[in-house]
């Protein structure tokens, strides 16, 4: 499955596309955090109004395709603290592009078993969608990037062997457990270059190109 698109259409010779009434309770301390997240998706407020003590109703009008993957972002910001509601209320002209996801993914390298060794050495910089023990693939993205970019990485590294111990390699390895996304979060999440496999088992998100080679040039010759 690849990243949901919008139906544009010409209305009186004018490029259109389908706009949302946007709705979101939350609570006052991540109001400024919303209002900055939905400016960079070209939101336009249109009411603000405390909810009790501690709370705020915001109402937005926003462009569809600008919602896309908005949903995980607000349950993230918020600690899942924030309620959203939208709807459909029309068309209106076509706008800017909105700007590309906030994060980057990181890309395995090749095919393996995922290990916690070498998810211990990314998880500073990274939120990972899979733990050790899941079998990957080259192209396969097992995570997000601290940074906009993407990454190439190799979770299926292995502790190298020796015979010499000590108390600072025997320790166990301590991991933050994977954020394992839905169905409808793995839908939002998708950029314009990605995938997303559907099994009875498994939800996988991947590159449409799997080699890192292949993608690079194909970048290049988009640019």
């Amino acid at each position: 499955m690849s990243r949901p698109q919008v139906i544009f259409r010409e209305i009186d010779g004018v490029m259109s596309e389908p706009m949302e009434n946007l709705v979101i309770d939350a609570p006052q301390i991540y109001q400024g955090s919303i209002i900055e997240s939905l400016g960079r998706r070209l939101g336009q407020l249109v009411n603000m109004a405390p909810e009790g003590s501690s709370r705020v109703r915001l109402e937005y009008t926003i462009a569809s395709r600008g919602l896309m993957g908005f949903k995980t972002e607000l349950m993230a910001m918020t600690k899942g603290t924030g309620m959203m509601h939208h709807s459909f209320s029309g068309y209106g002209p076509k706008g800017n592009e909105p700007p590309p996801r906030v994060n980057g993914v990181l890309v395995a390298m090749a095919q393996g078993t995922v290990t916690g060794y070498a998810l211990s050495g990314l998880q500073e910089r990274s939120e990972f969608f899979l733990g050790p023990g899941v079998d990957v693939y080259e192209g396969m993205i097992v995570g997000t990037n601290s940074r906009q970019s993407d990454m190439v990485v190799n979770p299926c590294k292995a502790k190298a062997l020796t015979n010499m111990r000590s108390k600072a390699t025997d320790d166990a390895v301590q991991l933050e457990p994977p954020k394992i996304l839905s169905l409808e979060q793995s839908l939002e999440f998708l950029d314009d270059d990605e995938l997303l496999e559907v099994t009875p088992q498994s939800l996988r998100l991947r590159k449409k190109v799997l080699n890192a080679s292949f993608r690079k040039r194909a970048e290049e010759k988009a640019a």
